[in-house]
């Protein structure tokens, strides 16, 4: 089965690095906090309605202020970090001399995306489109505009002025050809299309891809996004960094209508909501392992077993499941294959019932993935009451699907543990009996603290690494999937540093998320959920002279759970 699995591999890691999906992906990674801040206001405004309690219709309409131009210009934002993304990618194949400007391709796409959205009314202007019903035109726009740029300053169609000019005018008048290229080809295109069609492009985008939208949102459909985001991760790639940028505009229109049917009064009926993938298909993390290391924990028999669990429940309850998968390991496991993808199709029919057949609303509120996830569905549902239900009801479930075979996995380590034990004690026993002398005799007649040991290679190799960080200034970064884990080890760097004196400072990301950060770094540690992100990553840190390292699975747990050996592999790599 491995041997399948490695042939996959590559298809899948060739997916997820394409610089188009990076693109949507990273774009959307970077307006995150506008979802999040406005989830905040508009909980604020109907969260309270659970509990009976309405607030004046004017305090209301003032929370929705914060709401309504962040959120409801989302796709606006989108268009925008959706272009920058990729014209950064697109830099690198460009001489450092003659880059595309990030900021004018911006500025370009968010002109086209409002060309394309904004529908003219009888007096003012209809902007439902600049929001979550956008987005796929958002990207689309995002994807093509750098691309025009691209053409234009690799063929040097610009306007060029003399080198007495100061640069930041040149540039002006360099950007000048590409973004007027931009703007009128969407609005010849605009134009054109609204005559053909009598819409504007994300309507007749919406209109057409809505019997995908309620494909979905079915029990096939729903499965199979929640078993291709375990399958790809079983294989070693990164599985949300695939399945997301497909799915990301279904779920967050569905979000957005759930919130719209709750406030009109009825029931909010759309499963494949924003959080439904961090909560309930991926219920502690791709995979639905949060009840994993608790079981581990408590009924683990196996040493490995149980130091993984201690590990790893604290995290886990915050979706950082990466302990899990590569501490038991669960990856490319064939012993968790079966529970692995079972379990958050399992828990994703389980909610789609609870919704359709007994009428609990569905998600309406977006929340941080790090949120534990019995607490995120209960917020994200408006502490609808049969939430309650679902959580306890999903815990045992899967508890159910995982303990057999964690089960028989935790005898198989126990006895293989236990065979070595015989073995060692084998060992040492013929030892003591060829070494029994004189020297026993003597050594045990010394006094504890008469007894001079020699410094050991590791003493050595820790004092050595604390004297070349005590002397050098460094600085490094770490990426992993969701900026879980890199927090992790990160954090474990500063902790070390701090008590120690060290010039060393680090910091964590997601990849994709402040992604200029990495110019002014001398390292950067990629988590290896990132793996197929390696060679797009190592063009960046090659423009910038920067060392990129990166780590086994089971190596970068081991670094995040103890600083000493994670100083000691920055040492090394430097």
């Amino acid at each position: 089965m491995s041997g399948v699995f490695d042939k996959l591999k590559p298809a899948f890691e060739a997916i997820a690095a394409n610089r188009y999906v990076s693109a949507i992906r990273d774009g959307f990674i970077a307006c995150m906090p506008i979802i999040i801040f406005s989830s905040i206001f508009m909980m604020i405004a109907y969260v309270p309605n659970a509990w009976g309690f309405y607030w004046p219709t004017n305090v209301t309409n003032t929370l929705m202020i914060a709401y309504n131009f962040s959120m409801g210009l989302l796709a606006l934002f989108v268009a925008g970090t959706t272009a920058k993304n990729l014209t950064d990618s697109k830099n690198l194949d460009l001489p450092k001399t003659n880059q595309v400007n990030p900021v004018s391709v911006i500025i370009a796409s968010e002109i086209a995306f409002i060309i394309l959205s904004i529908l003219p009314l009888k007096t003012g202007n209809d902007l439902t489109y600049m929001g979550t019903q956008g987005l796929i035109c958002a990207y689309i726009v995002g994807l093509i505009v750098p691309n025009i740029y691209y053409i234009c300053i690799k063929n040097n169609v610009t306007i060029k002025l003399p080198p007495q000019v100061p640069q930041n005018i040149a540039q002006t008048f360099k950007d000048l050809i590409p973004m007027a290229s931009a703007v009128t080809i969407f609005w010849l295109f605009s134009v054109g299309f609204k005559a053909a069609t009598g819409t504007i492009l994300p309507r007749w985008i919406i209109q057409v891809l809505s019997p995908l939208f309620q494909a979905s949102d079915s029990y096939i459909g729903l499965s199979i996004i929640a078993g291709a985001m375990a399958f790809f991760w079983f294989c070693g790639v990164q599985g949300p960094s695939i399945v997301q940028p497909a799915v990301v505009p279904i779920m967050i229109a569905n979000t957005a209508a759930n919130l719209e049917q709750y406030q009109a009064g009825v029931h909010a009926s759309h499963v494949l909501a924003m959080n439904t993938m961090d909560y309930v298909m991926n219920f502690g993390g791709t995979g639905s392992t949060f009840v994993v290391a608790f079981i581990m924990l408590f009924a683990a028999r196996s040493a490995q077993l149980k130091a993984v669990g201690k590990a790893a429940f604290i995290p886990g309850s915050f979706s950082v499941n990466e302990p899990v998968l590569f501490g038991m390991p669960i990856i490319m496991n064939p012993m968790f294959f079966l529970p692995f993808l079972a379990t958050p199709i399992v828990n994703v029919c389980m909610f789609k019932f609870f919704v359709n057949v007994l009428g609990m609303n569905s998600i309406m509120y977006t929340m941080p993935w790090t949120v534990p996830a019995p607490i995120g569905i209960l917020i994200s549902t408006g502490f609808a009451p049969l939430a309650f239900v679902f959580v306890l009801l999903a815990l045992v479930v899967d508890i159910l699907i995982y303990f057999p075979f964690i089960r028989v996995y935790d005898s198989t380590l126990l006895q293989e543990e236990k065979e070595n034990e015989a073995k060692e004690n084998a060992a040492n026993g013929d030892l003591s009996v060829a070494t029994a002398g004189p020297e026993v005799a003597l050594a045990s007649d010394n006094s504890e603290d008469n007894v001079v040991s020699e410094p050991t290679s590791e003493t050595v190799s820790s004092t050595n690494t604390e004297d070349y960080f005590k002397k050098n200034e460094v600085d490094v970064l770490v990426l992993c999937a969701g900026g879980g884990t890199s927090g992790i080890l990160a954090n474990a760097l500063n902790k070390l540093s701090k008590n120690k004196g060290l010039k060393l400072s680090a910091a964590a990301r997601a990849y994709g998320q402040d992604m200029d950060l990495i110019q002014n770094m001398d390292m950067v540690i990629l988590a290896p959920q990132m793996e197929s992100m390696k060679d797009n990553l190592k063009k960046i840190t090659d423009k910038y002279d920067v060392k990129l390292v990166t780590t086994t699975g089971r190596q970068y747990i081991e670094l995040t759970n103890d600083g000493d050996k994670a100083l000691n592999f920055v040492e090394s790599n430097l």
